[in-house]
């Protein structure tokens, strides 16, 4: 019986008309797709290439050899208006990688400690984390850009009134602040717990510990105390930019290097170690501090027992504007800070979300087991929550990198800002768009890929 339905069934095949066999047409319909995506192809690079040929436009890459013959207001390597068109371009890479790395960094600091408050039980810390992802979030990008470049930065005194920064330490005005500081949150911590369940109470005790604040500030600053001074460190803020202490790296200064690598190897070693160890007997060792002393100090005593090949250059005011030293230029601050706090707003949602979406009884387990707060968000809800936050975290950090082209906005020297300018003097326009197509497609592909890895080694294993 199952031979002869079998039978039945190749006949009926073999009676198909080949063209409404679903293989066949499935093969010829991807064929036709495949040819038409070719010859979109074909027809898209012939048309650019005859186009340069009408307008005596020479592809290929050899311009990049070329002199540049513009200056670059900030460079991290050596670059003169004599370089090539090569070189300013390479400027602008690392411009961009410099302030997309240091946005990444301090938008997820930023973020995570904004997503965190937002789940505080403290009215004020949550509201004010609150207004900040609701107000960052929803103003374009574009604009913060510009505030912080036309309306922060530039209004700062010239070189001459530059304001001399330097590490903060307390006076003798602490002595009066400190207890009044006391008396003041003794207060609000008294009247929220008396209001708890009054929001409006709440908001009149939180406006009346500002004003609170501004009064201990007239009395102070009318006693002639100050709160804090600071001890003079070379750094001068201006219109200018951040002017900061240059290191020189002089011979001999490669054993940092190398000590740095050895320790940072080391911690990873000892945390493996640390790991296993609270496995196999349950007790703890202080990973973190030891790695964090390993990659400090060792690289402190290699230079030391070198003889300290490091040296320092401090900025100083010569005539109308300060040589040496290192600038931050205002272009650079602006974009980084705007990149970055615009960013943690909506890592900060992530981050929220991410910790409640942790089962609560995980929580409650770990206050059962005698854990404090601090370390049931450290140890508990944070590792479990990781798994979720990673994956759109990853497309933020995308999104500050490729955010980072806005920087032509305010002129600085980024990619696209270089890039534009070797266009103009050129006319390479091919040759310039697939340099920043491969450039960023490139960051973002690597982007990836570490998140995807660390993702993998965050993922929860089934036994």
């Amino acid at each position: 019986m199952s031979v002869a339905s079998g039978r039945q069934q190749r006949q009926e095949r073999q009676r198909v008309a080949f063209f409404n066999d679903p293989k066949v047409r499935a093969i010829v319909f991807q064929a036709a797709l495949l040819i038409a995506v070719f010859w979109f192809g074909w027809a898209i690079v012939d048309n650019t290439v005859q186009n340069l040929r009408a307008s005596n436009i020479a592809s290929g890459f050899g311009f990049l050899n070329t002199t540049a013959g513009f200056s670059l207001s900030f460079t991290l390597i050596p670059y003169s208006e004599t370089s090539n068109y090569g070189r300013a371009i390479m400027v602008g890479f690392f411009n961009t990688l410099l302030v997309a790395s240091t946005g990444i960094l301090a938008a997820t600091i930023i973020g995570f400690l904004i997503g965190i408050m937002r789940l505080s039980r403290n009215w004020v810390i949550s509201t004010l984390a609150t207004i900040y992802v609701e107000f960052v979030r929803n103003v374009p990008l574009l604009l913060q850009i510009f505030v912080w470049y036309s309306a922060v930065l530039k209004p700062l005194p010239g070189p001459r009134q530059a304001q001399e920064l330097g590490l903060p330490y307390p006076s003798w005005g602490m002595l009066l602040f400190v207890p009044l500081l006391a008396i003041g949150v003794y207060g609000l911590v008294r009247g929220y717990r008396e209001f708890h369940h009054s929001t409006v109470v709440r908001l009149g005790l939180s406006i009346g510990f500002a004003l609170w604040l501004v009064m201990m500030w007239f009395v102070i600053n009318g006693l002639g105390l100050s709160v804090i001074e600071f001890v003079p460190m070379g750094m001068y803020l201006s219109n200018r930019g951040i002017l900061i202490p240059a290191p020189i790296f002089e011979a001999g200064s490669q054993v940092a290097l190398f000590a740095l690598v050895i320790a940072l190897v080391g911690a990873w070693l000892v945390r493996r170690w640390a790991i296993k160890r609270q496995f196999d007997t349950g007790e703890q060792f202080p990973h973190v501090l030891t790695g964090i002393g390993l990659v400090i100090g060792l690289p402190i005593l290699a230079l030391v027992l070198a003889g300290w090949p490091i040296g320092v250059e401090m900025p100083e005011l010569t005539g109308f504007n300060f040589s040496g030293g290192m600038n931050l230029v205002p272009e650079f601050t602006a974009l980084f800070l705007a990149l970055s706090i615009y960013t943690a707003s909506f890592i900060a949602e992530i981050v929220r979300a991410g910790i409640q979406a942790v089962s609560h009884g995980q929580t409650e387990a770990a206050s059962a087991l005698g854990l404090r707060n601090s370390l049931t968000l450290r140890l508990v809800v944070i590792p479990q929550a990781m798994r979720i936050i990673i994956p759109p975290l990853a497309s933020q950090y995308l999104n500050l990198t490729k955010n980072s082209s806005l920087a032509v906005a305010i002129a600085y020297p980024d990619l696209v800002a270089t890039g534009g300018t070797v266009l103009n003097q050129t006319g390479q326009a091919v040759e310039i768009v697939v340099i920043w197509m491969t450039v960023y497609l490139s960051l973002s592909l690597l982007t990836s890929a570490f998140m995807n890895w660390y993702n993998s080694r965050m993922r929860l294993v089934e036994r």
